[in-house]
Parts: structure tokens; sequence; C-alpha cells
């Protein structure tokens, strides 16, 4: 096997605090692996601005005319976590051997990328990044994701407990992964689907080094609830099983109700009607409110509208050097 060109794609939002240390510690792992020959010297940072509204794209600029291994994407808007790092894995996946997909925040520790990229080269296609302790979350945030891990796990989804998006995938996890065209993008879902060979890595996730979370409660439920949507119709059939439960106890509640008509018995009971009518009601409402985002999935999914459109992309010096000069003698640098 020959010395693999590495790629870190980076997918920034508002980065401009962390950004400068992001850049140093990304730099002295990248330079520590192509002096142990374990990637190549073109080996890269690949940063993605998913429509920032600070500096960071004015820093990523900035940085590439400093650093010979910083490159970087500028989405035309904010298109969302997931689909901006699918834009770097994309475009990663042209010119790459192996990419590292890690976020700027520095929660997620740097060191532990050289055990990626020795799993690899032991046969791993995909290294996940597996978090074996939470120390710098609340309770509140700990407790959530948790919770969230084990039921898509119950749902029969495929995810990795305690993963996020700190993982390594191959050319070949790359090639396979662009055949999943859907919108309604969820990687961690989509990833363990690839069905080549696994490895994991644990490490210690670490207080966010500057700036603010971009995952407030709002946007971790309807995360949450993507992942759900996309990969599992058992929500779905939960209503469905509700709804034959409670025709089957209205059919015995007809009977008693009969029965109590009959015997002369019957009592009117205004409190009793008004719970149920207000307690069937409010099954019946969150039972459309989940078909209408089943609905409202496949309402993306059929207008094919594109998941990012890039507007403009910086290449690194030592790149730009490398084709100028296989140019020159009249052959392309990579097939």
């Amino acid at each position: 096997m020959s010395t693999p060109v590495l790629i870190i794609v980076v997918p920034c939002y508002n980065e401009e605090e962390v950004l400068h240390e992001t850049v140093g510690r990304l730099d002295k792992v990248l330079q520590d692996l192509i002096d142990d020959k374990l990637v190549s010297a073109h080996s890269t940072v690949l940063f993605v601005d998913d429509g920032s509204k600070d500096r960071t794209w004015a820093l990523i600029e900035q940085y590439s005319r400093s650093h010979d291994f910083v490159t970087g994407v500028k989405l035309a808007r904010n298109a969302g976590h997931q689909n901006a790092l699918l834009a770097g894995l994309m475009t990663a996946r042209q010119t790459s051997d192996i990419t590292i997909s890690i976020d700027a925040d520095l929660q997620d520790d740097t060191d532990a990328i050289r055990d990626f990229v020795v799993k690899y080269h032991e046969g791993a296609e995909v290294v996940y990044g597996i978090r074996s302790a939470r120390l710098t979350d609340t309770w509140f945030k700990k407790t959530t994701a948790e919770s969230f891990y084990k039921l898509m796990h119950r749902l029969g989804v495929q995810i990795k407990y305690n993963h996020a998006d700190y993982r390594l995938l191959s050319r070949r996890a790359l090639d396979y992964l662009a055949e999943y065209k859907e919108v309604n993008v969820f990687l961690r879902g989509i990833v363990p689907l690839l069905g080549l060979r696994t490895a994991e890595v644990m490490y210690e996730r670490k207080e966010r080094f500057a700036g603010e979370s971009k995952y407030p409660l709002r946007k971790m439920v309807s995360f949450a609830l993507d992942g759900i949507t996309s990969f599992s119709v058992k929500p779905i059939r939960l209503v469905t099983l509700t709804g034959f439960l409670f025709s089957i106890f209205s059919v015995f509640a007809g009977v008693y109700a009969i029965i109590s008509k009959l015997m002369g018995t019957a009592v009117s009971g205004w409190t009793s009607l008004i719970l149920s009518v207000w307690f069937i009601g409010g099954v019946q409402l969150l039972a459309l409110g989940l078909i209408g985002e089943y609905i409202g999935k496949i309402y993306r999914e059929v207008k094919h509208r594109p998941l990012y459109l890039i507007e403009k992309t910086l290449s690194s010096r030592s790149y730009v050097e490398e084709i100028e000069v296989v140019h020159a003698q009249g052959e392309p640098i990579y097939k």
C-alpha cells in the first residue's frame, strides 16, 4: 500500500474564535503523520464554511495563503451541519485516499487522528471515533444524547453508540457513500450501511475551546427527529398499533354503555366525557403530526433540490505547485 493522501474535513459555522487553535493543532497532527510516513506529504485540511456570518471564511482564506496544507470550500448558503460535512467529503473524494471528519470546536481529541490512520493501515476502511467519557457535557445533554442512541437502537437503526461524526472513511467508502442520493442526510445512520470493514478508536470528549455550541435544544430535537424518521418506520407503526388498541377499547366501551342503558344504570358523566374527548383528540393530533413528518420528508425527496451549492473553492499551494509540475510533463496527477 502506497502512502495515502489524507484530507481532514472540518465543517465550520461561525468559528472565528476557535479557528486559529484548530489550524495549529491540525497542523501539528498532520506534520507528525507525514514525518512518520503514515500519510502523504500532499495531505491537507479542508475547511467547509457553512454560510458563516462572522469572519470564518476570511480567516480560512488567510490561513490558505500562510499554510501550505490549508484548503477551503465556501457554501453559497447555510446548508446545515450534515450537508456541509457531506459537501466536504464529496470534495475531498476527488483527490484523497482517506478522509477524517472532525468538528472545528476541538471537543473531539485531535490526537486520536493518528490511531484512525493506524487502523486504516491495518485494513479498516471505516473507523469510528467513540466517546469513552462525556465528562464535559451537562447532565441534561449527556442524558438526552445517550437516550437518543438507545432509542435509535430499539427502533432498529444501525448506529454506533456515543459516536458523532468523528470518523475515517476510505476512498471506497466515499464512493459507496456517493451512491446514497437521499435529501434527508443522516450520516451516522448511513455510514454503517456501507458494509465495509470497520474499527473503533476510543477517546475522551473535551470542553469546547472557544465560542458557543451550534446545537441548542431546538436543533438537537430536530436532528434527533430527522435521524429517527429517516431510518425507521416503527414510530408510524406504533401510531397504527395505538389506533388499533383504541378501536378495541371503544368496542368494549360501547358494549358496556349499551348494557348500562338497557339495565337503567346509565349516569351522565360530563367529566369522563370531556377527558375522553381531550385524550383521544390529543392522540389523533400526535398521529397526524407524525404522519405529516414522513409526508414532509417525501415532499423534500421528490423535489430533488441540491443539498448544497459551492460558491468558492481554495486549493493548497503545495497541491497547485504539484499540478503545474505534472501538467508540464503532460500527465495528470490524479486518476
